[in-house]
């Protein structure tokens, strides 16, 4: 009977080597080829990672160097289950010194498999279901002998153990057990967890400059929990988002904890109060624009904040400024006070807009973002030419969205939910009742990593005693890069005797797309856009389909269509549309 565990330190499967395998276009091991008799190609491709690159030597050194390279090929077989195979080698001296090979031929044998495996838990963690729940299945009993899954089971408990404050944990038994000649192994692990540490009060050194209440918002826990490294983790990545600080140290390891208790001390660095960020864009909706942002991160030790941005295009300029109130938590929670112009004149429809306006924003314990909203609006409106009117609206409001995804910048899988209804009435400030609701709903997910299906649903509606008075920023219009693809920027609209578009009462708009992933960072595409801006729910909708690239950017998805209005009753032709910008 052999004990391999003290083996393993030198014998394990050398991920590296195999990588560096992977990636080289002639393949390693140059000088020494390495042919396995029978259907096993991990056996070689890991053969062939333990011999390593061989380059360079002459027919008499392959053949000094060919009983290095025998053990080398054993080593890499054994880590796989195979301990009695049969290595025959030969030396083919070629035409030349630099053109002579060493040939390995492998017979694998039989492998061997497990025969028993005993994983047992002492201690805290034994009735603790998150540390004893779900360990790895391999090496099960009755499996073919691989070093790396054991390997693999023994760093899971160690992980867990670290992971989940056990930091006293050790292997009691820690054994594999090879018997070549009845080709068994006995795997037995006893890990004895201790006592479980619990995380001690928050204490942030001093030069941070904030009040102390605005940080001790930051902290999700209460002292005297078990401790977690995600609720660690947490709360730097909360602090590091918060925009107030270019640095956060947090110690909180075991060589400090007094009684099974850690305490956590936070050093903190301000970040700069100022900056500013421009940006050049282009999209087939508004062609080239020009954003710049300004933001003052911190004003005082009370975490507040004011921005202005402002957006620069041939249809739309746009000036606004904010100033922000931190709640708690203040990850989430915050009240802005906003103001803004913009001015529009897309499609015959012209639109001075003044707001003032203030947001209070709160996250609902199911993960939904409620934003409660009160904002005055005067907008002056030109419809082309023939409808007129300046209107004078306060509007509170009331807005849910919810966004989950695996990965914020390029998702495989995710949703995004939006819901808003805001409204005026003429006793409170206004010139003309109106109810306006809109929903949009985007759906993705991806099969086989390559094959990707996204989904966008918008309904919207507005009611009101008098339409004509309701401005062009409350009326829907469809059409464009991120409405239906094949018809110009919000050309989709109910028209007035003059063939000029002024806006739907409802909107009702739907696609479908699917994208393969043909490359790293490049994706074809294939959709169907379907729907309209329109005055009575069952007026005719329109079709639009096409096929597209997408180019995964370091800043997000950069998205080229060409798509095809499938009803030239409403525009519908052959249009190129660019866009950017996330997908959900």
């Amino acid at each position: 009977m052999l004990s391999l565990d003290h083996i393993l330190k030198s014998g394990r499967i050398r991920l590296l080597g195999l990588l560096l395998l992977l990636w080289s276009s002639t393949g390693l091991a140059h000088q020494v080829e390495i042919r396995v008799n029978g259907d096993y190609p991990r056996l070689k491709e890991n053969a062939e990672a333990f011999v390593g690159e061989v380059d360079g030597r002459s027919a008499s050194n392959l053949r000094r160097y060919a009983s290095t390279a025998v053990s080398q090929a054993s080593k890499g077989l054994r880590a796989l289950g195979y301990y009695s195979p049969t290595i025959n080698w030969e030396v083919d001296d070629g035409d030349s010194e630099e053109s002579a090979l060493l040939i390995l031929d492998i017979t694998p044998g039989d492998p061997v498999r497990v025969k028993s495996r005993r994983v047992e838990i002492q201690g805290a963690a034994a009735t603790d279901s998150h540390f004893t729940d779900n360990l790895p299945d391999h090496p099960a009993e009755g499996d073919i002998l691989n070093h790396g899954d054991y390997t693999s089971l023994r760093n899971v408990l160690q992980t867990r153990a670290r992971r989940r404050g056990y930091f006293d944990g050790r292997f009691v038994t820690r054994t594999l057990k090879v018997d070549p000649e009845s080709l068994e192994a006995h795997i037995t692990l006893v890990f004895e967890s201790g006592d479980r540490y619990r995380l001690g009060a928050v204490t942030f050194e001093e030069g941070h400059w904030f009040e102390s209440r605005l940080l001790h918002d930051f902290v999700t826990f209460e002292p005297g929990i078990p401790y977690h490294a995600d609720e660690i983790a947490k709360l730097n990545s909360d602090l590091l988002s918060s925009g107030y600080f270019s640095g956060v140290d947090i110690d909180a390891g075991p060589s400090n904890a007094e009684d099974g208790v850690i305490p956590v001390r936070i050093d903190l660095t301000r970040r700069d109060a100022r900056s500013i960020a421009t940006g050049l864009g282009f999209s087939t909706d508004v062609g080239p624009r020009f954003r710049g942002t300004w933001r003052e991160h911190w004003i005082n030790p009370m975490g507040h904040k004011r921005g202005a941005e402002t957006e620069l295009s041939g249809p739309r300029q746009n000036l606004s400024t904010w100033y922000e109130l931190p709640l708690d938590p203040p990850m989430t929670d915050l009240i802005r006070f906003t103001a803004g112009y913009q001015r529009e004149d897309i499609e015959n429809v012209e639109s001075d807009l003044l707001t003032f306006g203030q947001q209070w924003q709160h996250q609902l314990e199911n993960e939904w973002l409620q934003v409660l909203s009160l904002r005055w609006e005067g907008e002056r409106f030109n419809i082309g030419d023939d409808e007129k009117g300046t209107s004078t609206l306060l509007l509170p409001g009331v807005a849910y969205s919810k966004l989950h995804v695996d990965s914020p910048l390029d998702p495989s899988r995710g949703y995004r939910l939006q819901f808003n209804v805001t409204g005026s009435h003429r006793a409170a400030l206004s010139n003309v009742d109106i109810l306006h609701i809109n929903a949009v709903a985007k759906g993705l997910f991806t099969l086989a990593g390559k094959h990707r299906f996204l989904s966008r649903v918008q309904i919207g509606g507005v009611g009101t005693n008098r339409f004509e008075d309701v401005p062009p920023s409350l009326r829907f219009f469809a059409g464009g890069d991120q409405s239906v693809r094949g018809y110009g920027y919000q050309t989709l609209s109910p028209e007035n005797d003059n063939g000029v578009a002024v806006g739907g009462r409802y909107t009702m708009v739907g696609s479908a797309e699917y994208q393969y992933q043909f490359a790293d960072n490049w994706r074809a595409a294939l959709f169907v856009d379907h729907g309209n801006a329109i005055n009575d729910l069952f007026d005719p909708l329109a079709t639009g389909a096409g096929a597209g690239i997408r180019w995964i950017s370091p800043l997000g998805p950069l998205r080229l269509d060409i798509a095809k209005g499938l009803n030239p009753e409403f525009g519908g032709e052959w249009r190129v549309h660019f866009s950017m910008g996330p997908e959900l």
